[in-house]
This record gives structure tokens, sequence and C-alpha cells, in this order.
């Protein structure tokens, strides 16, 4: 997948409060945006974990770690994803 760069300014006083390097920061922000999107149903779990960086059982455990809900997969989506994968 063809992926793109975005800059988002941030406050420097704001990664030092986080104490996070420029690149965790950046990695930190793809998760929370991916849960979120994910959240609100803007996205799927498996474009959630692409969009995160991190495998899709890994994205669902995180979901769990943050308190957001995971619908239940029905028996054809279950299906799709194993014929996709």
């Amino acid at each position: 997948m063809m992926q793109e760069e975005l800059t988002i300014p941030i406050p420097g006083e704001i990664r030092q409060m986080l104490n996070r390097t420029p690149e965790e920061l950046a990695r930190d922000m793809r998760l929370y945006m991916a849960l979120m999107l994910f959240q609100l149903g803007k996205l799927s779990s498996g474009a959630a974990a692409e969009m995160a960086g991190v495998p899709r059982v890994m994205f669902l455990d995180l979901c769990a770690e943050y308190d957001i809900p995971v619908p239940q997969i029905t028996s054809d989506d279950l299906h799709r994803e194993l014929a996709s994968a």
C-alpha cells in the first residue's frame, strides 16, 4: 500500500512534557489516531492496525487496553479476512 507522509506541527513543550523522542511521538500519534478512527467506525480493525503499524491481533489487544469496544466479527467477516491473509 502506498504511504503518505503528513506534517503536524506540535509545540516542543508538548513533546518534552510527554518525554518522547520525535520518532516515539510519531509512533504514538499513529496508534492513537488509528484507535480513534476505529472507535468512530471510520476504519476497520485491519485498516487501523495497518495505520498503527502493528499486527491486527495486537491492535485488538490495544483496543481492550484502551477500553475501546470491538464489535463481534461475523463468520462471513472472518472467512473474508482469512481468505485475504
